[in-house]
């Protein structure tokens, strides 16, 4: 494969960097590009230990104080490697900080100006479908540059799973949404659609607790809820800052409490909860897997977004995150990229993240406004309650 030219280093990247004396070099690409495609793809390997469910908090003064909470092995080797490829110009643009504010209101929207990923993203792909079978005349992620592939995925025996597990490469996302961004893409070789798979969220779900920052997220976009890529693949990014989603109450809708449903703004959502590694964790992620899979085959887009978070029910305390909440969202169907609008409807979004386009947006988007957009986006009432029947009907199936 012959690898195109880099673009232009880039001389300046996010403050939010892993110290030149991290040890995970092995992670890096050799000096010269000629060499990158022999390099290989490491692997980064990780067991029951590592999977960190509990003492992971926000600084109480706030995020500033981020830098100063200690890395874990998962989170130097992902951001020492990304910086480099920020640095080497692999990117379609320089990330540096981005200017951000909280939307004043009850909700707690995190805004960002991201002129850059506006303008400079690829193009989605001609998507008509929520089933859309893969096509491996379009892009897809077997086409990358392979100093874009970032390490292999790979859990160690001690980590048994009764799901079908894949290899999973973390691969920088070319237009990143912030510091850190990647995508999780299950042996692109499988030329798989995009449609959520156990492995692949259990893969995702793991990524969390693997990360000793508390706004490590991951999520997935369906077809038709904006994924521009019909190849399977998550997103993970650094945020650091808190979203309304992590301590949002929530009502319970089986008697078992396995589903949730949360009502809170920005959107309301299904919540599903673990409180670490093992069983619980698989069998949240073959529930989740059940209703995204019954979404698919019944045409309805949705939107996913994993981060650590407190228990569900009344709590709106955002900083007990005393585990892992996956929210789901079901939605209008949207094909393409809508333009006009400040921001786009997925998944960060839904979560009360918001990368704005343009300076303009940034500094005249209110809460109301921004909630309006959302809405615009989100199921009719009675087509939303169907779909809430049809999901407690499917988690009551697990008791008989």
């Amino acid at each position: 494969m012959e690898l195109p030219e880099a673009e232009e280093a880039c001389s300046e990247v996010s403050p939010m960097a892993i110290p030149h004396g991290s040890n995970e070099t092995s992670y890096l690409l050799p000096p010269n590009k000629e060499d990158w495609g022999g390099h290989g793809i490491p692997d980064f390997v990780y067991g029951q230990k590592e999977l960190v469910p509990k003492g992971i908090q926000w600084p109480r003064n706030g995020p500033s104080l981020l830098d100063t909470l200690p890395l874990s092995r998962f989170d130097s080797a992902l951001c020492l490697a990304w910086r480099q490829r920020m640095e080497l110009g692999l990117f379609r643009y320089c990330l540096g900080e981005l200017q951000t504010q909280t939307l004043p209101g009850a909700v707690g929207f995190v805004a960002q100006l991201n002129v850059e990923r506006g303008v400079q993203r690829r193009s989605p792909q001609n998507i008509r479908s929520v089933r859309q079978a893969f096509d491996p005349e379009q892009f897809n992620f077997n086409q990358i540059r392979p100093g874009e592939v970032l390490f292999r995925l790979h859990r160690e025996p001690d980590l048994p799973s009764a799901l079908q597990q894949d290899d999973i490469l973390v691969v920088i996302n070319v237009s990143p949404l912030e510091w850190g961004h990647v995508l999780l893409v299950p042996e692109p070789a499988r030329g798989l659609p995009q449609r959520l798979l156990p492995g692949a969220l259990q893969a995702g779900v793991e990524a969390v607790l693997l990360s000793s920052h508390p706004g490590f997220r991951v999520g997935f976009n369906s077809l038709g809820g904006l994924a521009s890529v019909n190849h399977l693949h998550l997103h993970g990014y650094y945020l650091a800052h808190r979203l309304p989603v992590e301590g949002a109450p929530s009502e319970p809708l089986d008697p078992g409490g396995r589903l949730h449903l949360l009502q809170a703004l920005p959107a309301p959502g299904f919540l599903f909860y673990t409180s670490g590694p093992g069983p619980d964790l698989e069998a949240l992620v073959s529930r989740v897997c059940r209703a995204t899979d019954y979404l698919t085959d019944h045409e309805i887009a949705h939107n996913l977004f994993v981060t650590r978070g407190a228990p569900p029910g009344k709590t709106s305390s955002s900083s007990a995150l005393t585990g892992v909440r996956v929210i789901l969202w079901v939605r209008k169907s949207s094909f393409g990229i809508k333009e006009g609008e400040a921001f786009n409807v997925a998944l960060c979004e839904l979560a009360g993240h918001l990368p704005v386009k343009t300076s303009q947006d940034f500094s005249s988007l209110t809460e109301a406004a921004a909630l309006a957009v959302i809405r615009d986006c989100l199921l009719p009432p009675a087509q939303a309650g169907e779909v809430q029947a049809a999901l407690v009907a499917l988690i009551a199936k697990e008791e008989q």
